[in-house]
């Protein structure tokens, strides 16, 4: 198992480490990175989702998928964003969003309304996108998980304060396996994610 990931991969749910970690970029893109994609999007079509970050699932480098169909069957409709940088902010919008690491949480986020993304496909080769509407906010929203955001960071004050409840059932379910012994403390996460994002 290559040393830039975990052994097991599975979508963590907040407040894991991983999801507020900013991620260092893919150096080499190899059959062990691609195949660990295909494990990505198989992650992602299990837990019904549209896109996925590599920090959500403990890999602390600069990629995520997305299928704005969430349908296993039709490939042709898989994009893969490699050490992505997101340019030509247009317009504004407002509209629900919701994350597989916060499963059955949802609020009102305000992001630009079209950008331009430019990165790196499994091919090696970069492309350019220019997306408006949901491709864009998708987008937006797994590049944000790269640099550690949240879309509830991104949520007006009231409104994020109106999901504490829902999130701290989240925070709960964390600290409870940690004193079970069924997760390692944050400081031992950390420190793997460290070693990870220098591999």
């Amino acid at each position: 198992m290559p040393d830039w990931r975990p052994e097991t991969l599975d979508v963590l749910h907040h407040p894991h480490p991983a999801l507020a970690y900013k991620s260092t970029p893919v150096t080499s893109i190899d059959a062990e990175f691609k195949a660990t994609v295909r494990e990505m999007f198989d992650l992602m079509y299990r837990d019904k989702g549209i896109g996925l970050a590599a920090n959500q699932v403990g890999i602390p480098k600069r990629f995520f998928i997305v299928n704005l169909t969430a349908e296993e069957a039709d490939p042709n409709e898989e994009f893969v964003f490699i050490n992505p940088v997101i340019s030509g902010r247009r317009g504004s919008e407002v509209a629900e969003e919701g994350c597989l690491s916060l499963p059955g949480v949802y609020g009102d986020v305000r992001r630009p309304a079209a950008v331009t993304v430019q990165a790196y496909g499994l091919d090696g080769q970069p492309f350019e996108m220019k997306v408006d509407d949901l491709p864009a906010r998708v987008v937006q929203h797994e590049n944000d998980h790269l640099d550690g955001v949240m879309f509830l960071d991104r949520m007006a004050e009231p409104a994020a304060a109106e999901l504490g409840p829902q999130v701290e059932e989240f925070e709960l379910e964390h600290r409870s396996r940690q004193s079970a012994g069924q997760l390692e403390e944050d400081a031992a996460l950390q420190a793997k994610l460290d070693a990870m994002a220098t591999a």
